[in-house]
């Protein structure tokens, strides 16, 4: 497994009110719901990169406005393709 390490000044966990895991857990989704959103991961890899079940992480979507299904057919098939090929890398 890879390891990303951000470094933050202090400050950050005073102005969002959270303690240091609360903050890393809450910047790992945002930097997975946002890989999704843009089209770069598909649901599954997703909720793996944020630590967290797939089924927890398509709920979780909703907060964001985002939906876990393709707008459309493409959509679809691409997140579909993207779920075979991380499945063969395992």
């Amino acid at each position: 497994m890879n390891v990303l390490t951000i470094e933050y000044p202090p400050e950050v966990l005073w102005a969002l009110q959270q303690d240091p895991d609360e903050f890393e857990t809450e910047a790992r989704l945002l930097l997975a719901v946002n890989l999704y959103k843009t089209s770069k991961l598909s649901t599954g890899l997703a909720a793996r990169l944020a630590g967290m079940p797939r089924i927890t992480f398509m709920f979780l979507l909703g907060r964001y406005g985002l939906s876990p299904f393709g707008e459309t057919a493409d959509e679809l098939e691409m997140d579909l393709h993207n779920a075979r090929q991380a499945s063969h890398r395992q």
